[in-house]
């Protein structure tokens, strides 16, 4: 009686995995506005030095005036003389007037971040990235030692509490700290739920559940958020929206429990049977205690036998130790680079195309409801491994063709193409994103999968610190980050075919069966290929 028939005989999609889905919902929206707000906070509006001549001046007439000069955000003139600017000469700009996107305020424009200032809203980011990494590593260590639940509420509320308190900074000390303690729950927030919902629902359920939930509600995230910071119009008050709606997650013990699987590597065995017992309670199931007691019987066994053949307890670090799971394991992580860093430029270079980076950016967030409705379609079908390789394979070609569009087309006259490809990116990207994530989860050991998860994230947030050099490489070749990208993703496919498919079989609780896992499956084992062989014969 292991922990898939128990749990089958509690319900495997009842009343409480709806409620899990459903919280697992909304922490998607939580972080959906929590990533993306330091795009927002941080957004820079065309802008010109400010000159008593050019008070009462349209934006279309500023540009003419600054036409003929070169660095016009950052040159203040001495005069216009018939409607042309002349620059000054050894004069620094103290003020400047902004093209603000329907009179939203940023961060930049409050507090003039601009020209030789410029820089100061990446150093704010950069430690963002850098509390991400300290926070992906302390949480995933806490889920496995303390449980997955409680992880999940401190991480939630410390990326809260680092956006509320960047609300009030003025100078960018404060602004570094805030943006450090609000990048701890980065991710965190999101896989820790993830882990909590994939391993109480059936295989079978496991891909409708958790890809149509992030779909629709990250999707909603996604596509709100910008509008509603130019409805709010200040950055402040929309760090407030961003952040006070994480106070829900406190509600989360009293609807949900901790992982019935990690309580059973930890041998809390009663607490794991209270859980089962409150799943079976939620969906209206009835079940013999005399279940519970063979369910018992049978992990107190196999704790036992385990612990003959070896003392050692299960790490990540044990994933190391082993031929096949060191594999695993480094190619999960060099796919996490990949995917994170190819998902982070794309989703940030939305300026200079010709549209505003706000309305692109929240249009294009819609490729999030048929890429979640293309993992459905495919997944159960040409197996976790096709699908992540096929998602890498097919987002290169359309990630190098965009480059050179970008390259050979005015973005002011070709707008809506360009807007198009972005959204062909987006959405091949975030069908690899997905993939990955539940690729990854099914193939790492239940027993280090919330430490060994957040560490396969956190190489992966660490590599978007590189994001705004890859973004750079356009100034030498335009085209060039896409094809970087696009090659990066060509290697991201190649590597999925050294790993193990995993659907449709048991997948492995403790590093000895993941040593193990499809052991003598090849490079090139699809599900579906497979199922037509077996036809045939």
């Amino acid at each position: 009686m292991d922990f898939d028939r128990t749990l089958d005989k509690c319900g495997q999609f009842g009343r409480f995995q709806i409620v899990i889905l459903l919280l697992y919902g909304y922490t998607n929206i939580l972080g959906s506005l929590h990533y993306f707000s330091q795009t927002l906070i941080t957004f820079t509006p065309e802008h010109w030095c400010a000159h008593d001549d050019l008070k009462d001046l349209t934006m279309d007439e500023l540009r003419l005036v600054y036409f003929n000069i070169s660095a016009s955000s950052c040159t203040i003139l001495d005069r216009v003389v018939n409607g042309t600017g002349i620059a000054a000469k050894d004069a620094k700009c103290t003020d400047w007037i902004f093209d603000y996107e329907s009179d939203y305020k940023s961060i930049t424009t409050e507090l003039k971040w601009v020209c030789d200032q410029a820089h100061l809203p990446a150093v704010g980011q950069s430690f963002f990235f850098m509390g991400s990494v300290v926070g992906t590593i302390v949480f995933g260590f806490l889920s496995d030692h303390i449980g997955r639940l409680p992880a999940l509420l401190m991480s939630t509320m410390s990326g809260a509490l680092g956006d509320f308190i960047t609300s009030f900074v003025q100078t960018l000390p404060w602004f570094a700290v805030s943006r450090f303690i609000s990048g701890l729950s980065t991710d965190t927030m999101y896989y820790l739920m993830y882990i909590l919902v994939f391993e109480y629902l059936s295989p079978k359920r496991r891909t409708f559940g958790l890809n149509i939930i992030l779909a629709v509600f990250y999707c909603f995230g996604l596509m709100t958020s910008p509008w509603a910071a130019i409805w709010i119009g200040n950055w402040r008050q929309y760090l407030w929206l961003a952040s006070l709606p994480a106070l829900g997650v406190l509600a989360y013990p009293l609807l949900i429990c901790e992982s019935a699987q990690w309580l059973l590597t930890k041998k809390k065995y009663d607490r794991a049977v209270d859980c089962l017992k409150k799943v079976a309670k939620f969906n209206g199931r009835k079940v013999e205690d005399s279940v519970f007691d063979e369910f018992v019987k049978h992990y107190r066994d196999k704790m036992n036998e385990e612990e003959k053949i070896t003392k050692q307890v299960d790490t990540f670090m044990g994933m190391f130790r082993t031929p096949r799971l060191r594999r695993f394991t480094l190619t999960l992580l060099l796919k996490s680079v990949i995917i994170t860093l190819s998902c982070d430029v794309i989703n940030r270079n939305m300026e200079g195309l010709g549209t505003s980076p706000f309305k692109l950016f929240s249009f294009t967030s819609i490729v999030y409801l048929p890429a979640g409705m293309t993992i459905l379609l495919l997944q159960n079908h040409i197996g976790r491994k096709g699908m992540a390789c096929g998602a890498l394979f097919v987002g290169a070609i359309i990630t190098t063709v965009t480059g050179f569009l970008i390259a050979l087309f005015d973005p002011k006259d070709n707008a809506v193409l360009l807007a198009i490809m972005v959204g062909l990116g987006r959405f091949a990207t975030t069908v690899s994103f997905d993939a990955e994530i539940q690729y990854a989860a099914e193939i790492i050991p239940t027993s280090v999968r919330g430490r060994a998860v957040s560490n396969v994230h956190v190489i992966g947030l660490a590599s978007s610190a590189f994001s705004f050099y890859v973004i750079y490489l356009a100034q030498f070749y335009k085209p060039l980050p896409s094809i970087f990208i696009g090659t990066l993703m060509f290697l991201g496919a190649l590597l999925c075919l050294t790993l193990p498919e995993t659907l449709d079989k048991k997948l492995p609780e403790n590093l000895a069966e993941g040593e193990n896992f499809a052991l003598n499956e090849g490079c090139l084992y699809f599900p579906c290929l497979n199922r037509k062989q077996v036809t045939s014969d």
